[in-house]
């Protein structure tokens, strides 16, 4: 049944996506222009995040999706563009972000309960305008409900931010906008690094075994549908086309958490790590 669910949805995305596709030539435009993400190795291989287009990112926890969301929120913000996170599960953390380099005052962060009324919030500042950014974090949803969001709400964002200068990123743990989206990466965590404790590094005796602090971790990026173009290039459409890169984020600590998580060991309370 699972089987005959995924083949019937494929069949009416293709059907919804032609459809929308020719008439107003979507898949025609000349130039697409594209923003840095912030992060070197992504941003050489994808090109930057298209503009007027829906990307999406994908990625099971802890394998990097906040972190490239604040690296992208940064970047945008600095260049003095105004942006918007839908926070589907309140889940921003403003002071490391701003720890990062966001510009707090650049922002607007739509803090929601559940996935219907970020959809909504999503909606109004689309149909707004005036955004460079506008951010659907929905990584903290339930798969199952990402799921279920029907397929025609993909497609009416799509529509709706095209020829438009904003970049439209959804953020799941699952890919969800599938052939809505004209750049769909997948994030996986490769490695993860781990700090002595200064007790440790001492070799001080403590009650419990020595402790170690989160430091990193290195994730790999892989490009899974590009749709976009540069200039004078010809027209592309890539399903599935397998490039990856391997890539390292450091954990993010404020003044507060760095000096309490030199004291304490990654098993105690005291050492928290922020997404």
């Amino acid at each position: 049944m699972n089987s005959k669910a995924a083949a019937l949805r494929l069949q009416v995305e293709s059907v919804l996506a032609s459809r929308l596709a020719t008439p107003f030539e979507y898949r025609d435009r000349q130039i697409v222009e594209t923003v840095p993400a912030g992060i070197p190795p992504l941003d050489d291989l994808t090109g930057g995040l298209p503009r007027g287009s829906l990307t999406e990112i994908y990625g099971p926890p802890c394998s990097g999706k906040t972190s490239f969301l604040i690296s992208t929120l940064a970047s945008r913000t600095t260049a003095s563009e105004v942006c918007a996170l839908v926070d589907a599960s309140d889940a921003f953390d403003p002071h490391s972000a701003e720890t990062i380099g966001v510009r707090l005052n650049q922002l607007v962060w739509v803090r929601c309960r559940n996935a219907d009324q970020a959809l909504r919030a999503t909606d109004l500042l689309i149909q707004g305008g005036g955004f460079g950014l506008i951010a659907l974090d929905l990584s903290d949803i339930p798969p199952r409900v990402a799921r279920s969001v029907p397929l025609p709400v993909w497609f009416r964002f799509r529509r709706a931010v095209e020829y438009t200068p904003t970049v439209l990123l959804l953020l799941d743990r699952e890919p969800n906008a599938k052939s809505c989206a004209s750049l769909v990466l997948r994030l996986q965590k490769r490695e993860t690094n781990w700090l002595q404790t200064s007790e440790n590094a001492e070799g001080n005796s403590l009650p419990h075994s020595p402790g170690l602090l989160l430091d990193g971790w290195k994730s790999c990026a892989e490009v899974i549908r590009s749709g976009i173009r540069e200039k004078g290039q010809a027209p592309v459409s890539i399903d599935a086309c397998g490039d990856r890169v391997n890539f390292e984020m450091q954990t993010i600590w404020n003044d507060s958490l760095a000096m309490c998580g030199r004291r304490t060991s990654a098993i105690s309370k005291g050492a928290r790590r922020k997404r």
